[in-house]
């Protein structure tokens, strides 16, 4: 049995990533990568996105923005695409990034916008369907 903060932390890495997505990463852990498994679903959204200071849509820009500071890539487009659970929209996403632009360097932006116009894409692909 998972401790409480682990609980909650996967009731909202579920509901902000989806079903897919934690189930996949969840069942192709293996004993190398389980306890990084168990690690980010207790701290990074057991105490952190469970926090009430900050609703999910904020958390979610402000990922966002890290990410493309960082040049995470991959996290960059799973939270683009995560927007369509937290509420952030397209126009929110785009001044993020343009926020990044000025701190953080007009490359990581140039990359982020290309990154989120492709995961912006795919949703919209998705929900055509």
């Amino acid at each position: 049995m998972k401790d409480p903060a682990y609980e909650a932390g996967l009731a909202v890495r579920r509901r902000i990533l989806g079903d897919v997505h934690v189930n996949r990463s969840l069942e192709s852990a293996t004993t190398f990568d389980q306890d990084f498994q168990d690690l980010v679903t207790r701290y990074a959204w057991g105490d952190i996105w469970t926090r009430p200071g900050l609703d999910h849509r904020t958390r979610s820009l402000i990922t966002i923005a890290l990410l493309a500071a960082g040049g995470r890539h991959e996290e960059l487009s799973l939270h683009v695409l995560a927007t369509r659970n937290t509420g952030a929209t397209v126009d929110e996403v785009k001044e993020v990034l343009l926020q990044v632009a000025v701190y953080a360097g007009v490359p990581a932006a140039n990359s982020a916008f290309r990154i989120a116009k492709s995961a912006f894409e795919e949703m919209a692909k998705e929900d055509a369907r």
